[in-house]
C-alpha cells in the first residue's frame, strides 16, 4: 500500500522554515569573507579601470591582507546582510514550502493525462524554483554590488541605500540583470527535485495527499 505523505502541520511548517533559514544564514555568514575576496580578485581588472583599486592583487592571500589592512575586519562581511536576507526565504522555501506547495498543486495540476508525468512534475518544480529565485534576485544584485565596493569606491551606507541608488541611477530593471541565466540554471535543480520525487514513488510508494492522516 502506498504511503500517503500528509500535508505538514503549521508547527512543522514553521520549524522547517526556521531551520532552513537559520542554516542558510549560518552557512552564508561563515563563507562571506571568502566569497567577497573571490569577487574582488575576479573583478580586479574592472576595478582598476574604474579607479577603485590602485594595484592588482598578487593572490587571494594578498587580497585578504590588503582588504583587512585598508578597510578593517568587518569589511570582509560587506553585503552579508543582503545575502542572508536573500537566502533565508530561499532556503526556507526549499525546506518548508516544497512539500507543502506540491501537496497543494499536484492534485490540481498533475491530474488526468499529466498524472505520474515526470515532465509535468519537472515543470511544477521549475516553477517553484523560478518563483523563489525571482523573488530574491534583487537582494542578490544588491549583495554583489556591496561586495564589489572597495577602498575609496565605497559609497553605499547600507543595503537599503544601495538598492535606492541602483534604482535611481539604473532603473528597477537593473535589479534583475542576469536573472535569465539564473532561471536557466534552475533547470538542473528542478530536474534533481523531480527525480527525487519519482524515486520516492518508485522505491517507497510515497504519494501526496491533502489529508492529515
Amino acid at each position: 500500500m502506498a504511503e500517503v505523505k500528509r500535508v505538514k502541520t503549521p508547527q512543522e511548517f514553521i520549524t522547517d522554515f526556521l531551520m532552513g533559514g537559520v542554516s542558510a544564514a549560518v552557512a552564508k555568514t561563515s563563507a562571506a569573507p571568502i566569497e567577497r575576496i573571490k569577487l574582488l580578485v575576479q573583478n580586479q581588472d574592472e576595478m582598476i579601470k574604474q579607479g577603485r583599486l590602485a594595484t592588482p592583487y598578487k593572490g587571494v592571500t594578498d587580497a585578504f591582507a590588503r582588504t583587512y589592512r585598508e578597510e578593517g575586519l568587518v569589511s570582509l562581511w560587506r553585503g552579508n546582510t543582503a545575502n542572508v536576507i536573500r537566502y533565508f526565504p530561499t532556503q526556507a522555501l526549499n525546506f518548508a514550502f516544497k512539500d507543502y506547495f506540491k501537496s497543494l498543486f499536484e492534485p490540481v495540476v498533475l491530474v488526468g493525462a499529466l498524472e505520474g508525468s515526470f515532465f509535468a512534475s519537472f515543470l511544477l518544480g521549475w516553477g517553484v524554483t523560478i518563483g523563489a529565485g525571482l523573488a530574491s534576485y534583487p537582494l542578490d544584485t544588491i549583495r554583489r554590488r556591496m561586495m564589489m565596493t572597495s577602498g575609496a569606491g565605497v559609497h553605499y551606507k547600507s543595503m537599503f541605500d544601495a538598492g535606492s541608488q541602483i534604482i535611481q541611477k539604473e532603473g528597477t530593471k537593473s535589479l534583475f540583470k542576469g536573472a535569465g541565466a539564473n532561471i536557466l540554471r534552475g533547470v538542473a535543480g528542478a530536474g534533481v527535485l523531480s527525480l527525487y520525487d519519482k524515486l520516492q514513488q518508485v522505491m517507497f510508494g510515497k504519494v501526496y495527499s491533502g489529508g492529515s492522516g
